[in-house]
């Protein structure tokens, strides 16, 4: 049996307060006196907005079945580069194990502070509707427009309900668009060719509406 790990020989955590705290205690604030409506629904987009993504993306693949192979790949992509934005944001998150600001100023907050080890750089949150909006992007201008305001709207609402500094969700939302932006670009160089390997299977509605 190993004996236990002297505290300090732990691994060091982030206090991010240094960064912005101020200005996070300031948006906390104001959540605070902010009217019962507000919190309410700002509380409810920062949980559940995240669906208002899966369903844009399921839009975007609908429509671009009409128009060709090569689109429907490319709206079929979204989803699983979505995947991939998020991992590389928990590796990041592994790597900077950075406490979460409500734990490092130990201040009330909308939404109830994350047990330790929940890390909070960067979102998670704001990648994941960072790299949805700009993979949309790829698939739809007026989809990509909509995912981009519902974007900045959650990264936000993260901060508003205190479960993030600004600094977090900047840069969970630089993270999921730089991995959208990469991987949509390498995808769409190689649409075509696999919109007709899939249009000539037993995939084919996947690509193909008619």
């Amino acid at each position: 049996m190993s004996a236990p790990v002297p505290p300090s020989s732990q691994p060091a955590v982030f206090d991010g307060s240094s960064v912005d705290g101020s200005a996070y205690l300031d948006v906390v604030r104001a959540a605070r006196h902010a009217p019962g409506w507000l919190d309410g629904t700002v509380s409810l987009w920062s949980t559940y907005g995240l669906a208002v993504f899966a369903v844009l993306a399921g839009l975007g693949w609908w429509f671009a079945r009409r128009t060709g192979g090569a689109a429907a790949v490319t709206a079929l992509a979204v989803p699983v580069v979505v995947v991939v934005a998020s991992g590389v944001d928990v590796a990041v998150k592994l790597a900077v194990r950075e406490d979460r600001p409500c734990r490092s100023l130990r201040v009330p907050t909308l939404e109830a502070c994350p047990a330790p080890g929940d890390w909070s750089f960067p979102s998670n949150h704001a990648a994941i509707a960072a790299a949805a909006a700009v993979a949309l992007f790829f698939v739809s201008r007026r989809l990509g427009a909509v995912a981009a305001v519902a974007a900045v709207a959650m990264a936000a609402s993260r901060v508003w309900v205190g479960a993030h500094y600004p600094h977090d969700v900047v840069a969970g939302a630089l993270a999921g668009g730089l991995v959208a932006l990469l991987s949509m670009t390498a995808v769409r160089r190689c649409s075509r060719p696999v919109g007709r390997w899939i249009a000539s299977g037993r995939l084919r509605p996947l690509v193909n509406a008619a």
